[in-house]
Formats: C-alpha cells, sequence, structure tokens
C-alpha cells in the first residue's frame, strides 16, 4: 500500500515553517501516543505515520530531497527504526515536556470530576441514554495546549535549569521541590497565549452523552474514561465520575432488587374478600385480596421488582394493604354500621381474636403490677 503525502499526514501545507511542522507533530503524537491509547492499534500506526513524516520534514536536508523526489528520495531515511540519533532526537525535542524528560519534569495526569446524575425510578430501572452538560478545562485551542503564544518560544528555567526541580539545603537535609518559577515545567514562556494565558487550558461548557444501564441505584457510579480535565505538559486527562441519585417515587419504595409499595384496600373487601389492581413498573397486575385479610398484611409477587445491573433475576414487588377506615358517612351509612357492631358483640370474642387476646394481656398486667 503507498504511503501518504507527509505534508497531508501531518495536515500542514507545503510552505510550513519549521515551527508550524513542529506543533502539528506535537498535537498529532499527544493525541495518538500508545501510551495514552492503550491496545489501540490504529492511534499507534497513526502515532508511527506521523513520526515517520516529522523525522523527514523536521531535517531540511531530507525534506528538500522528499520536495524533489518525493518518497523515493528518502527511502531508507524514514521509518527504518529511527536509528544514528533520528528517533531519540524527535522523543527528546518534541516529549521532554510530556514524559519527564530532562531529569525530573513529569506530565500531570488530569484531575478526575464527578457529575451528581438525578434520575427518576422508571429511568434508573430501564436505563436510558442521557444528555449532560458540565463545565469542564479543555485543551486551549489556540496553542495546542502549549501555553505560549504561535510562533513564540519557550526558553529554560534559570531557577532548576529546565528540571522542574530544586534542591533546597537545610543543615544536613536536602529537600527536593517542586521549582517556584516555573512550576516544575522546566520552560518559561515569555509570550503567553492571550486566550488560556499561559495555562494551556480553557474553561468551558462540555455536551456528553452518558448511557444509564438498567437497574441502577442511588450510589451507583459510571465512569467516563479520559472526559476528566485534561493534564497538565500534555499529560493524560482524568476520568468524568457519574454518581446516581435516584428521585423519591410517589408509588414505590426499592430496597435492593424488591419494591415496596402501601395499597389501601377498603373495609368490605378486607373482610369479605376480592380482587383489586396494583400498579407495577410494567402496567397493573390483578392481587387477589383473601377474607379476613388484617390491615398491614404483605403480599408478594413474584418477579414484578427490579433486576439491578449486578444480578440476572428480577427481584418482587411486596404489597402491604392498609384498611382503610371509611369518613364522611351518612346517617344511613352509620345507622348501618351500629346495627352491624351491635351483631359483632352478639357473636362475642370469635369476631375479634386479637383485639380479644391483646385485652386479656393487658389485664393480666396491670394485675400483676396492682398486686
Amino acid at each position: 500500500m503507498s504511503k501518504r503525502d507527509y505534508y497531508e499526514v501531518l495536515g500542514v501545507g507545503k510552505s510550513a515553517s519549521a515551527d508550524e511542522i513542529k506543533k502539528a507533530y506535537r498535537r498529532l503524537a499527544m493525541k495518538n501516543h500508545p501510551d495514552r491509547n492503550p491496545g489501540d492499534e490504529e492511534a499507534e500506526a497513526r502515532f508511527k505515520e506521523a513520526t515517520e513524516a516529522y523525522e523527514v520534514l523536521s531535517s531540511e536536508d531530507k525534506r528538500r530531497a522528499y520536495d524533489q523526489f518525493g518518497h523515493d528520495g528518502v527511502q531508507g531515511a524514514a521509518g527504518g527504526g529511527f536509528g544514528g540519533g533520528g528517533f531519540g532526537d524527535i522523543f527528546g525535542d518534541i516529549f521532554s515536556d510530556i514524559f519527564g524528560g530532562g531529569g525530573g519534569q513529569r506530565a500531570a495526569r488530569g484531575a478526575d470530576l464527578r457529575y451528581d446524575l438525578e434520575l427518576d425510578l422508571e429511568t434508573a430501572v430501564e436505563g436510558k441514554e442521557v444528555k449532560i452538560r458540565i463545565p469542564a478545562l479543555e485543551e486551549c485551542e489556540h496553542c495546542d495546549g502549549d501555553g505560549a503564544e504561535p510562533g513564540s518560544d519557550k526558553i529554560r528555567c534559570g531557577t532548576c535549569n529546565g528540571n522542574g526541580q530544586v534542591r533546597i539545603q537545610q543543615g544536613f537535609l536536602s529537600i527536593q521541590q517542586t521549582c517556584p518559577q516555573c512550576r516544575g515545567r522546566g520552560e518559561v514562556i515569555n509570550n503567553p497565549c492571550m486566550r488560556c494565558r499561559g495555562e494551556g487550558r480553557v474553561r468551558k461548557q462540555k455536551n456528553l452523552s452518558v448511557k444509564v444501564p438498567p437497574g441502577v441505584d442511588t450510589g451507583d457510579r459510571i465512569r467516563l474514561t479520559g472526559e476528566g480535565e485534561p493534564g497538565e505538559m500534555g499529560g493524560p486527562p482524568g476520568d468524568l465520575y457519574v454518581q446516581i441519585n435516584v428521585k423519591k417515587h410517589d408509588v414505590f419504595v426499592r430496597n435492593g432488587n424488591d419494591l415496596r409499595c402501601t395499597v389501601p384496600i377498603d373495609f368490605a373487601t378486607a373482610a369479605l374478600g376480592g380482587e383489586i389492581d396494583v400498579p407495577t413498573l410494567n402496567g397493573k397486575v390483578n392481587l387477589r385480596i383473601p377474607e379476613e385479610t388484617q390491615s398491614g398484611k404483605v403480599f408478594r409477587m413474584r418477579g414484578k421488582g427490579v433486576q439491578s445491573v449486578r444480578t440476572s433475576a428480577p427481584g418482587d414487588l411486596l404489597c402491604k394493604v392498609a384498611v382503610e377506615t371509611p369518613v364522611k358517612l351518612t346517617k344511613q351509612q352509620k345507622d348501618l354500621l351500629e346495627e352491624f357492631r351491635d351483631s359483632l358483640e352478639e357473636g362475642g370474642d370469635r369476631h375479634s381474636p386479637e383485639s380479644a387476646s391483646w385485652f386479656d394481656k393487658a389485664r393480666r398486667f396491670f394485675e400483676e403490677r396492682m398486686g
């Protein structure tokens, strides 16, 4: 397969200056370096292609031969393992501020960020792609994260001699610390970028899509790799952690994989039995109420709960019935209830076994207390 034009690889014109070629390569190399893209074979191929192009175009003699004869003019001079100081020189020139060249200068990984995402229960259970907007520091496009105004150069820091670290002698102790002049960069910017003011990063609003997997719950975190703050001196970016918080639901309370709800039923249904419709997250289901059901009775509906991100089987729906006392009765209804109560009293304790048992216990308690 024929090689691409080296100028096209770096994205510059044939009249580009040496500084423009260097900046173009630096941008591509920082983006595609294997250390920042582990396991990405395409990024590694782009990195090697850009490095080969830079090796030729950064040399006046090789560039002149390439301009005159194309790839044939530099056959064996590029892509051959970078012998004779080729790749070593490039690496030291371009990446000394990224991977720690110059005796202690290190690229700093960007900070991790946290975003609190509030979801309703339905979305948390079903999963969804959610759009979020976050404030973030991004690499300055004007200076390509370099911090210096395009066309200007940095100079070696005179305080630390480019090491990024200074050594302070205190009696018998020798302490090494970050250089206060260049803040560990090893270089000083004489003409800072007008947009980022020498920081190499600018604050922007960033739009992201978060794929919320089905079954997440409050406290779960979703990591978006590389979506944190960019690193300093070309270091890798941090990660963004999306913290899930599920809002309170009007009907259901989630407890692990189970859902709980309280279902009011009328007095007659509790006494005589019947059927009622209860809601689930997938629609209504029929619940049979047996006769003589007491308030507080819990009915379990298998498989009508939640399937979390950590389990394959869904939980259950636990329906707790609450017998509702009728209100705003008419005179006729009150008369009927009086008649009904009289009929219950005629039957003795057999109609209210719980009440009879409770009152017996209470009577014995007072008798023991009173002697």
